[in-house]
């Protein structure tokens, strides 16, 4: 790769490329729109695609930006070619009117939007992000946990801001007026057979309960965070919503014993508050409201405990699980495949056993009731609770892939060879020094050779090649911000933090030194996130 020194010049001899090793930058056709040159001969994919709107890093946005990607949800990517970034392109004495279709990323898109217009590249959709280590509770009558939470949180946080305890924003989803209705009908129906002297207000006391119960739910998630918090864990957030509770770690814990004690809290937590409320209980009539609010807190905590307890991901005793084979084989993949598949086992029994449990009589209900709409309800209840954990093992599954993969992002191994050209410097000469040196990438700097900004391979896209002599490479550029500087050093989710905190299409990479590395694409970086994520652990 050439390296620019203090003035800007390439540097010879800092190829880099025999002992480059890792994922590689996406291959292109051309080293820059137009220049006529081509890589080295790489991997390609069979049908010649390319990406074409990377969304954002792991763990950040899903805005999208003019070349990047977006985390693990369901990505429907499959591994791309990638050619290597630093090594020498090969000339092409015919230089090429434009863009071939297909050879640079959003070369068939001349209207596609200026760097810095979205978030950096992320893990593709479909994969739970980067860094989230979410721990959730079921809500209600063995719950289990919704799908993941959404980035970035200024968007995603889903709901109403109740309170920063502990500095972590508490928000609650919409969802949760849902389920707060649900059960102020179901709870208010049992209330009013029980006390059917209060009329109406037997719902005004379900509608307390509801509310009552969630602030439980609400003391189980704090456990985790005040856990995560003493083990110096980051924690985004913690949301109230359908299903129960969720909090957002931002990062693994790094032993076994952590993850164990990190998991272990929060059942603990529900179980100590359904204690308190049967000691409550025994101070006052069962048959008054706040023997029946009591009763129902204990019952309803007890439940969340126990469920919650169940050894499969993504359930807090499916963490404990990963814990326990994670010490024993020294291996947190090893751990986490277990309790996946055990979470998986555990979606299939509820899927089956809960109707069978209800309709026999098992749950405490009577079985001739359990016919029609009963029936219905205990099956779709089932489902909904079956489909959650079976996608919550999935996601704990591509998560652990995630961090398994992320070390191979080296911003040293996906940067491209870039050469310094001044402001003034029309565009086709500019193309022209590229294509000598074999570069991809061209960074306008001052008479000293200090950069000033990266010329954008979406801009050069949209310049018709007649108009190339007279137009200078700075109406082109993006001007760099610190955000937009990284050092080559950079790897895994210290790149991506870095990538998602200055949002932008190019970056500039740096020596120690200060000295010019190259350029790196946002969209590069995408591409080798996905071949990554395609090969098997």
């Amino acid at each position: 790769m050439d390296v620019s020194g203090g003035r800007g010049q390439p540097r010879p001899g800092n190829d880099e490329s025999a002992d480059r090793t890792g994922p590689q930058a996406p291959a292109t056709d051309d080293a820059l729109p137009g220049t006529g040159a081509h890589p080295t001969p790489p991997a390609e994919p069979a049908d010649g695609t390319r990406a074409q709107e990377p969304s954002s890093p792991p763990a950040a946005d899903d805005a999208r930006t003019a070349g990047p990607p977006s985390p693990p949800v369901e990505a429907g990517h499959g591994a791309q070619g990638a050619d290597t970034p630093d090594h020498p392109a090969s000339a092409d004495p015919s230089p090429t009117p434009g863009p071939r279709e297909g050879t640079q990323p959003g070369a068939d898109r001349p209207d596609a939007p200026a760097a810095g217009q979205g978030a950096p590249p992320a893990p593709p959709a479909g994969a739970p992000e980067a860094r989230h280590h979410a721990h959730r509770t079921p809500a209600h009558s063995g719950g289990g946990q919704g799908p993941g939470p959404q980035r970035p949180e200024e968007r995603q946080r889903g709901g109403l801001l109740m309170g920063r305890p502990f500095g972590v924003p508490v928000y609650v989803a919409p969802s949760w007026f849902l389920v707060a209705i649900l059960i102020t009908w179901v709870f208010g129906g049992q209330i009013d057979r029980v006390l059917p002297e209060l009329g109406a207000a037997s719902y005004l006391v379900s509608l307390f309960f509801a509310v009552a119960f969630y602030a439980s739910v609400l003391v189980h998630e704090l456990a985790h965070t005040l856990a995560a918090l003493r083990f110096k864990l980051p924690v985004r957030r913690i949301q109230l919503q359908f299903f129960g509770g969720v909090s957002e770690i931002e990062k693994e814990a790094e032993t076994p014993g952590r993850e164990f004690v990190l998991a272990f809290v929060g059942p603990l937590l529900s179980l100590v508050l359904s204690g308190l409320f049967y000691l409550a209980l025994l101070a006052v009539d069962p048959s008054s409201v706040p023997g029946v609010l009591l009763a129902g807190l204990m019952i309803s905590n007890l439940i969340v405990a126990v469920f919650n307890l169940l050894p499969g991901l993504p359930l807090d005793g499916g963490r404990m699980l990963r814990a326990v084979v994670w010490a024993i084989s020294g291996k947190p993949m090893t751990g986490t495949i277990a309790a996946a598949w055990v979470g998986r086992a555990l979606a299939v029994s509820v899927l089956i056993g809960l109707p069978l449990l209800t309709q026999s009589g098992a749950l405490g209900s009577d079985a001739v009731d359990n016919v029609g709409m009963d029936t219905v309800l205990d099956a779709l209840l089932a489902a909904i609770l079956a489909a959650i954990i079976w996608t919550g093992a999935g996601n704990s599954l591509r998560m652990a892939r995630l961090r398994e993969h992320l070390p191979e992002l080296r911003a040293r191994t996906l940067t491209r060879r870039a050469v310094p050209v001044e402001s003034d410097t029309p565009l086709s000469e500019a193309l022209r020094r590229a294509n000598a040196a074999g570069a991809r990438a061209l960074v306008v700097v001052d008479a000293d050779g200090v950069p000033l900004s990266l010329v954008r391979e979406a801009a050069i896209v949209g310049v018709p090649e007649h108009r190339r002599p007279w137009v200078p490479v700075s109406g082109l550029a993006q001007d760099l911000t610190d955000g937009m500087r990284v050092s080559a050093e950079l790897a895994g989710e210290d790149l991506l933090d870095a990538l998602r905190a200055a949002p932008a299409t190019e970056y500039l990479v740096v020596e120690e030194t200060g000295e010019i590395y190259g350029v790196l694409s946002a969209a590069d970086v995408e591409r080798a996130f996905v071949k990554a994520m395609a090969r098997p652990s």
